[in-house]
């Protein structure tokens, strides 16, 4: 019996016999009806079909949940929850700060941009300002600015990006967020902007609020992160949040 190029359907010779037409025309539909089905394996209104590994037959991709988006995982298309605000929490639950220091790593590279939080911040050392460290660099590649006009031939010598001003260490509640720009970056030095709050070491029903930029000199990518207070001394309590931005 002869076959069609595509599929291999089976057809009547040119020379087979009128009396074999009704057993070839049921032998064809079949073939065709089982080949349509496997180019077609929907069942579910919003179903969608994608090409599978296997020659004419096609893979049934059952429609998402509300909100979900089109991907690609392993080389086939899937439905994933869609990122809220391009924010991800990269250290889940956050990172209690305690002892001397705390350092974060393992931070990937695929954002644009980082965006750190500390919470309830608390030194055990009366005074302690909250540090920040990134690739355990403590050499003098920090510094901060004060001024929106601008600012001239500014030395570059910290070792550190300083997070709060001075903070009580008994009633201290502080909280201090900074955003990394372009942490990934091997070609620049980097950028950002902070503001903290704590309360004061003195009058502790009033709080030391600080605003500023802060640049590092350094060109390496941004892949962990260290908390430190200025003295030396320990935590008392504080969680950390990196996050990072689409």
């Amino acid at each position: 019996m002869a076959t069609t190029t595509n599929y291999g359907w089976t057809t009547p010779d040119d020379t087979a016999l009128v009396k074999d037409g009704a057993a070839a025309i049921r032998t064809l539909g079949s073939s065709v009806d089982t080949t349509t089905k496997a180019l077609n394996p929907s069942t579910t209104l919003g179903d969608i079909e994608y090409r599978s590994s296997t020659a004419n037959t096609n893979t049934r991709l059952g429609i998402g949940t509300t909100g979900q988006i089109l991907t690609v995982a392993g080389g086939v298309p899937s439905w994933a929850t869609a990122a809220s605000g391009g924010m991800t929490l990269i250290n889940t639950g956050g990172t209690t700060l305690t002892g001397a220091s705390v350092t974060i790593s393992s931070i990937p590279a695929t954002y644009k941009n980082l965006q750190v939080i500390v919470q309830n911040y608390k030194p055990a050392t009366d005074g302690d300002f909250l540090l920040m460290r990134f690739n355990s660099d403590s050499s003098g590649n920090y510094s901060h600015g004060h001024s929106w006009g601008g600012a001239d031939n500014v030395s570059v010598a910290g070792s550190s990006v300083r997070l709060t001003q001075a903070s009580d260490n008994s009633v201290a509640n502080g909280i201090a967020q900074t955003d990394i720009y372009q942490y990934s970056s091997t070609a620049s030095a980097k950028i950002g902007w902070l503001l903290g709050m704590t309360n004061n070491q003195s009058t502790t029903t009033n709080y030391n609020f600080y605003a500023t930029y802060w640049t590092y000199k350094n060109t390496t990518a941004i892949s962990s992160i260290t908390f430190l207070n200025d003295t030396g001394g320990n935590f008392t309590s504080g969680t950390a949040y990196i996050y990072g931005v689409s």
